[in-house]
């Protein structure tokens, strides 16, 4: 059967909702792992932490947020679970907290020892040895300078008051002696106004060399000599490097050039010399001033840069633990993914739904235990079908069992052991005349009336066990006469033929069936053989006896004293009717051997028992019908019944004799089912005796002094031959017997 459709897009629905969740959770993961990336650059690039690092930090600390978040909507989720009893939060929360303590807690030893590390490094860059090294470097290169800057003053001023007696025509000659005896790179001779009067070195190609400022000339001539030191102004690193390649690091003195004498029309000069530092040098002392600088700049903000680092290396735990946590959860989903499909499938198993069960299609062990679960749930389907098809056929052979043994006549009990009853079927308490379903678990020798059969069988089963009887077939055999007394529920004594097996477990099959009618129609043809031969063999001599009393008395009639006539006489009427009387009862046994078959046909019993009535219409005993109306025919042989009521009314009349305005009654009834004709003969004497209604039609068992016994047997005998029945009852009224009822039941006709 294939699944519901909207039932499988709902499975998958889940499954990909958590795909994106996961591969968000890793993208956000993987942003925040560039960015701290990002932020650990830029602590150690200055221009890109003055530009970058805040808003760095800002968006790292917002990825660190977003995370904490999902650790705490997951968490939620967890807590609600496990509140829930939900199969697996147990075992989630135990995976997600493993996992997550193996990335937190050497993440926090490793914060902590670096944490350490950072504050002692930042508190070691600030050493006071250091700033003191620093400032002497400091001093010693500024003392460098200050000393090359007064000697070249120095010099500087001598070649000046040389150059004063020096005309300004001669002066180029001059300044090229100067710059060779000085080691100088430019000299430049200005006028008080100032106008180049003559150049040296490199001045000379400048067609517009840089001139002094009036401020310079004040200071110059109030001072002499003024020295400066230009290219080492504080600036930028790599502007101050492009200055040094350049060469512009350089010493540049001015100083007074006096005039030779004194008068209003002298005018003075001024002597410029510049002379370029060591490169070392100036490498040197810019270094250190840098250094230092930056030095200061760093102490100034060693706070801020201690809590910078901290603040990093402190973003960088969160995102990594964050990171930790939520790896945790979605691999302990993963791992307890397919146990909770396990789970779910074994709770269906438990509530007995073996229908097919999700699986998942991944490689691992995992995976592949739940499709081994999936297949063992189909395996056990199909073997649980395989299983109610065969109960179903085994149920089907226990209610075709039980309906056989329902409807059997034979009885059917299963004993353990013991004796005890397991099993009877109703054709055993028919038989037994007993509910033997209420006695169920108990021994059989304890039902009442049935001790003497219960010892009988067991002491059957005893011998078959012992093999102290010979048998075959693996059963025992045995007939039992249980007769009718005061402790046994029959009603008359009633002939079993009982045969025993055994079962498995110990228990024991006993299989009855009552053979009483067979034996007593056995009897009525062992009789009905016997009043044959009688009629046979003494119907012969009875002819041959009669006759010869009668001539005996006729020839003797008269020749004889009166005494012995008289004798005579009296002898031979008693020969006569004993003879008679032999006859008769030789004519009951003749008829009761000799009954022709029935001649079926449809009979109308209200008729033929009118027909009956007439015969009666003067006897002592009257005999009233009482018809039914709309009588249907009966199937019947119209002699044999007038035969069976003649029989019936004369043993009524008999029964009655003596008894006042009694009476014979003859009554049709219809059945209640509609398939049967019954005819009864009722009377008024004093009914069967009990031990008649027991026998009354077995051959022989009368209650008159000179019946045969033969009547009732030949009315059973006639309504077998008719397929019906007859019942022998007494009438009782508030306890008393007012007389006695004979019932012939005839088939309908159709």
């Amino acid at each position: 059967m294939n699944p519901d459709p909207t039932t499988s897009t709902n499975r998958k629905r889940p499954g990909a909702v958590r795909w994106a969740i996961g591969a968000g959770l890793v993208f956000m993961t993987g942003v925040g792992m560039v960015l701290l990336f990002l932020l650990t650059l830029a602590t150690r690039n200055r221009a890109l932490y003055e530009q970058n690092f805040g808003w760095l930090v800002a968006i790292n600390v917002a990825v660190a947020g977003f995370l904490l978040l999902v650790i705490v909507w997951l968490g939620v989720r967890l807590a609600m679970r496990f509140r829930r009893g939900k199969f697996g939060s147990r075992l989630l929360i135990k995976l997600a907290a493993i996992i997550g303590l193996v990335g937190v807690l050497p993440g926090l030893l490793i914060y902590t020892v670096s944490y350490q590390f950072v504050s002692r490094s930042i508190e070691s860059w600030f050493d006071v040895r250091v700033e003191s090294a620093l400032a002497a470097g400091l001093n010693l290169g500024r003392t460098t300078l200050d000393t090359l800057t007064a000697d070249l003053s120095s010099k500087t001023r001598v070649a000046a008051e040389g150059l004063g007696r020096t005309p300004n025509s001669s002066a180029v000659l001059a300044l090229e002696r100067l710059r060779e005896q000085l080691g100088v790179t430019d000299l430049v001779l200005w006028s008080a106004s100032g106008q180049a009067l003559g150049s040296s070195g490199l001045s000379r190609f400048d067609l517009s060399p840089e001139r002094p400022s009036a401020a310079q000339l004040r200071s110059v001539r109030n001072s002499r000599v003024v020295a400066q030191i230009e290219g080492l102004d504080e600036g930028a690193d790599g502007e101050m490097e492009a200055m040094l390649a350049a060469g512009q690091a350089r010493i540049k003195v001015l100083a007074l050039v006096s005039p030779p004498s004194f008068g209003f029309d002298a005018e003075p000069r001024f002597l410029q010399v510049v002379a370029p530092l060591p490169a070392a040098l100036v490498a040197d002392a810019l270094a250190v001033q840098v250094a230092n600088r930056e030095y200061q700049e760093r102490a100034l903000a060693r706070e801020g840069l201690r809590r910078m680092y901290i603040g990093t290396l402190t973003l960088a735990l969160f995102l990594a633990v964050f990171g930790a946590v939520l790896l945790a959860v979605l691999l302990g989903n993963q791992l307890i993914r397919p146990l909770l499909v396990l789970a779910e499938g074994m709770r269906e198993v438990a509530m007995g739904d073996l229908s097919p069960k999700k699986s998942l299609p991944s490689r691992d062990e995992l995976a592949g235990l739940t499709r081994t679960f999936a297949l063992m749930t189909q395996d056990l389907a199909d073997a649980r079908a395989a299983v109610q098809q065969s109960m179903e056929q085994v149920d089907a052979a226990r209610d075709n069992l039980q309906t056989i043994l329902d409807n059997l006549t034979a009885g059917v009990v299963v004993l353990d052991s013991q004796g005890r009853l397991q099993s009877v079927n109703p054709g055993a308490a028919r038989i037994l005349r007993t509910p033997l379903a209420l006695h169920m678990g108990e021994p059989l020798a304890e039902v009442p009336g049935l001790e003497a059969f219960s010892t009988g069988v067991l002491q059957q089963f005893e011998r078959f066990l012992s093999d102290q009887t010979p048998h075959e077939g693996g059963y025992w055999q045995q007939s039992f006469e249980l007769s009718a007394n005061g402790t046994t529920p029959f009603d008359e004594g009633i002939t079993l033929i009982a045969r025993g097996a055994l079962l498995p477990n110990s228990e024991r099959l006993l299989v009855f069936d009552d053979v009483s009618e067979m034996v007593s129609a056995q009897r009525a043809k062992a009789w009905g053989e016997v009043a044959r031969r009688l009629a046979h063999e003494i119907k012969n001599p009875l002819t041959p006896i009669q006759l010869s009393a009668e001539r005996l008395a006729m020839k003797l009639d008269g020749k004889v004293q009166p005494a012995e006539q008289a004798i005579l006489n009296k002898s031979v009427r008693t020969i006569v009717d004993q003879v008679d009387a032999m006859k008769r009862l030789v004519n009951e046994f003749r008829d009761y051997a000799r009954l022709p078959a029935a001649q079926l046909q449809p009979v109308d019993l209200n008729a033929l028992a009118r027909d009956i009535l007439s015969l009666y219409d003067n006897a002592a005993v009257p005999v009233h019908l009482e018809a039914a109306d709309d009588l249907p025919m009966a199937q019947a042989d119209p002699q044999q019944v007038r035969q069976i009521l003649h029989n019936l009314v004369q043993n009524a009349q008999d029964a009655m004799a003596g008894v006042p305005d009694a009476q014979v009654v003859l009554r049709t009834r219809r059945s209640d089912s509609g398939q049967w004709v019954r005819l009864s003969v009722l009377d008024q004497g004093p009914g069967f005796a009990e031990h008649i209604l027991k026998r009354a039609f077995e051959p022989y068992v009368t209650t008159k002094v000179k019946g045969t016994g033969l009547g009732l047997a030949v009315v059973k005998k006639i309504m077998d031959e008719h397929g019906g029945r007859v019942d022998l009852s007494n009438r009782v009224t508030e306890g008393k017997v007012i007389g006695a009822q004979v019932s012939l039941s005839f088939a309908v006709a159709n």
